[in-house]
């Protein structure tokens, strides 16, 4: 049976060949598969230090120092930590939270718990565009505030935030700055020595590498202080016990370190084919990018569809092309998306709209072949309805 064209990068990538090889050897009898935390023998010093150089190669990515990667089972761990953690450490300075009314449910989930917890959140509107306005996020930093947390690149629209100007203004109130860059690693170019950033969630499997780890970058100087959230045997400078999954971690690295590489090769030929995409739609009529389309990573588009029921373009699809309507944590829900709602969105314009990602390993053939599929069942949905 022949796979369906793959279109749903943001949701998950495919893992690099070359990262699934070097991981497979950190697996075996005959390979590296040791405890890193055991420090009494050859098999944990091999281990450690497989850790330790995928840790220098996720901190090359984003220009960090290894000793501020915290290892987690991913990016929604990695937002837990950051977040919860800032409020337990700081609780006696203030129990005042922002974030943005498009964030992953990662961030808006933990924010919520601690809302119920007594601390009081924010959550600031975006525009059309999906961009903050940055002299409304300014006054809405209080004496109590403790923290601000804002993604870097939405994960349904694609579109970015000025990290460094939110940064700044978080900085100029002495308050911290929390980002998820999960959709961002690899994408754009991250420098922590340029941003204004206290704590940044990384994510393995957006960026070809695979599910189940993630990372946590966590500030020095000036520091960062977190209260820990899972308690054990006090791995990762006691920020986050368990046994550390080497196989994944060096996979993660190695990931980092493709992307690090490629970032600009990359970057050039997924625009053009996201551009190859929109050329093949542009000249149907009732089809509209949704947020925008300056700010916004190569890799993806948001269009909502007139007069075409979402659900049953998707159905019509589903044997032939994988994509999807929204984020893939919420694709079980019938709600529309939240972000497509913030951003101006009627619920009705909201279910009505596809999330097109690609990537590295997405060929012009994928794009022409899905373009086609698209068109064809737009129409024919369109030619049905009464």
């Amino acid at each position: 049976m022949q796979k369906p064209i793959y279109l749903d990068y943001m949701s998950t990538t495919p893992v690099d060949p070359a990262v699934a090889e070097k991981m497979w050897q950190y697996l075996t009898p005959e390979g590296e598969f040791g405890n890193p935390a055991s420090v009494t023998h050859a098999y944990g010093w091999r281990a450690k230090e497989a850790v330790d150089a995928a840790r220098a190669q996720v901190a090359a990515l984003i220009n960090a120092a290894p000793k501020e990667i915290i290892w987690t089972s991913g990016c929604t761990e990695a937002n837990n930590l950051a977040i919860k953690g800032v409020a337990e450490f700081y609780a006696n300075k203030g129990k005042h939270i922002i974030t943005a009314i498009t964030e992953h449910k990662a961030v808006l989930d933990p924010c919520h718990y601690l809302k119920q917890q007594g601390y009081d959140v924010t959550v600031l509107p975006v525009g059309s565009d999906g961009l903050l306005d940055l002299t409304q996020l300014d006054a809405a930093i209080r004496d109590d505030t403790l923290l601000v947390s804002i993604m870097h690149v939405n994960n349904e629209i694609g579109v970015i935030q000025d990290i460094k100007a939110i940064g700044d203004i978080a900085h100029k109130h002495n308050v911290l700055f929390h980002v998820d860059a999960a959709q961002s690693a690899g994408k754009v170019p991250i420098d922590m020595q340029q941003m204004s950033v206290d704590l940044l969630s990384l994510a393995s499997h957006k960026i070809y590498g695979p599910k189940g780890i993630g990372a946590l970058y966590v500030r020095r100087k000036p520091r960062a202080r977190l209260s820990a959230q899972i308690h054990g045997g006090g791995h990762e400078l006691g920020l986050r016990s368990g046994t550390l999954p080497t196989h994944q971690i060096v996979g993660m690295g190695e990931a980092f370190a493709i992307a690090k590489q490629q970032l600009a090769n990359d970057t050039a030929k997924i625009a053009d084919l996201r551009d190859l995409f929109w050329q093949q739609l542009s000249d149907m009529e009732g089809i509209e990018i949704n947020g925008s389309i300056e700010h916004r990573i190569a890799g993806i588009l948001n269009i909502h569809i007139k007069d075409t029921e979402g659900e049953s373009l998707l159905t019509a699809l589903q044997p032939y092309v994988a994509l999807s309507s929204g984020s893939a944590c919420t694709s079980a829900t019938i709600e529309p998306s939240h972000v497509l709602t913030a951003i101006g969105l009627s619920n009705e314009a909201a279910n009505n709209s596809l999330r097109i990602s690609i990537g590295r390993f997405t060929t012009e053939e994928d794009i022409l072949q899905g373009a086609k599929l698209l068109r064809e069942k737009i129409t024919w949905l369109r030619a049905m309805m009464p």
